[in-house]
């Protein structure tokens, strides 16, 4: 190929989220190469143990490179290999590898079955590209011929005046961003909203009271939930639903089935095209998959729920300790494991805390003489914004069970 990628190959973008980089990830797609969307402000800590396991081909860190893989939208090939951290800490890439012509075909089908993106679609973009959900509404827009804006970095001021001017038919968000948005309309006005056909959340409970908010404001029948991970997706809920049954996710999307064990374990079975591994780490993989008695895969991201009897999914709690902070998955034990590098910190934990703009902030224990300073110049060296802990807490030992594990639910109340 004219910049030396093949099809299966990966390449690691570092650039802010643009216009440009919304092309340049659908024409790799189309050539069968694959994207990797990380988010730009990552140390090079972060990048050095993220990327070490990839093995890209390529890595974008500038605008003049990023226009040079910008081209012609197709049929995407391939999903974007996004990362998650996992329970372990330690950065994974959710693999879908190449697809073929059929199975390629399906997956746009079933997106834009569901979402119902079109031609005439504009896609207001609230959170950076990097993240799977806003990457896939924007990608699902524009290769449907519909347009996408791009404001920039979240702020409800400027949110409000891209609604105003642009008049965006659908949009993704996050509950922090609802909180925001509202907040400022109670203070300057609410915009004229009726342009919205989609207006699709997820990525952290949603307080009922903020929900309903989203269900006043905007049109009937426009609003929706989703639950997903970055491994894939599992249900959608029209709000009128979730009226009918506060607090349901909805039931498993088209083609797909979920099934919930005696423990609560979540699992959903899904069509071939969806199926992904953790690059590299076939154990990973191997746990997150099962065969069902109909020879259906099914996987599971160890959330636990419950389901009712008309097929209604109950979430009872996310991956364990994971934050949410602003809609962004934090994982306390990469935390961790940054700050334990400094030689004052004894043992640390991280937790969260309720917080009214972002659902929760990030929090740190701390055992040892590291100062909160100290702590917070090498959270900024090793962390990216939302990792960094907002509060530091020092203490004489951390809360544990008999077993040894740090009681996280304890270290809020010390």
């Amino acid at each position: 190929m004219r910049d030396g990628l093949h099809e299966g190959d990966r390449v690691a973008l570092l650039v802010p989220g643009s216009l440009t980089y919304l092309a340049a990830v659908g024409s790799l797609l189309a050539r069968g190469v694959v994207p990797i969307p990380l988010d730009p402000r990552l140390t090079a800590y972060e990048r050095e143990r993220i990327l070490g396991t990839l093995s890209p081909g390529l890595v974008v860190e500038d605008e003049d490179d990023l226009a040079a893989l910008a081209g012609e939208l197709d049929l995407p090939r391939a999903r974007p290999m996004h990362v998650t951290s996992g329970t372990t800490g330690t950065p994974k890439g959710v693999w879908s590898g190449v697809l073929g012509a059929e199975d390629a075909g399906a997956l746009v089908a079933e997106e834009r079955e569901l979402w119902g993106f079109r031609a005439d679609d504009v896609n207001l973009v609230l959170s950076p590209l990097y993240h799977s959900a806003p990457l896939r509404f924007a990608s699902g827009t524009a290769l449907a011929g519909g347009r996408v804006v791009i404001p920039g970095p979240f702020d409800a001021a400027t949110v409000t005046a891209a609604i105003e001017a642009e008049r965006p038919t659908s949009m993704f968000c996050v509950p922090a961003h609802l909180q925001r948005l509202f907040a400022h309309w109670d203070e300057h006005g609410r915009p004229d909203l009726s342009s919205f056909r989609l207006v699709a959340h997820a990525g952290a409970p949603c307080p009922p009271a903020i929900k309903r908010r989203l269900i006043e404001a905007f049109p009937a029948g426009s609003t929706w939930e989703f639950y997903g991970a970055t491994e894939g997706q599992f249900t959608a809920c029209r709000s009128e639903e979730w009226l009918e049954r506060p607090g349901t996710v909805g039931r498993a999307r088209p083609g797909r089935r979920l099934s919930v064990d005696p423990d609560g374990t979540i699992w959903c079975a899904v069509p071939p095209y969806a199926r992904f591994e953790y690059f590299g780490d076939p154990v990973k993989t191997a746990a997150a998959w099962r065969t069902d008695a109909d020879g259906r895969s099914s996987f599971t991201v160890r959330d636990v729920g419950r389901l009712d009897d008309d097929g209604y999914l109950y979430l009872d709690g996310r991956r364990h300790d994971l934050i949410i902070s602003g809609g962004v998955n934090v994982y306390p034990l990469e935390v961790e494991n940054a700050l334990r590098d400094h030689p004052g910190v004894v043992d640390v934990a991280v937790y969260a805390m309720p917080d009214e703009r972002w659902g929760q902030r990030v929090c740190a224990a701390v055992v040892g003489t590291a100062t909160a300073a100290e702590l917070d110049a090498l959270a900024r060296e090793r962390l990216a914004p939302p990792k960094r802990p907002k509060e530091y807490h020092h203490l004489d030992e951390l809360p544990r069970t008999l077993t040894g594990k740090v009681r996280r639910d304890q270290l809020g109340q010390t």
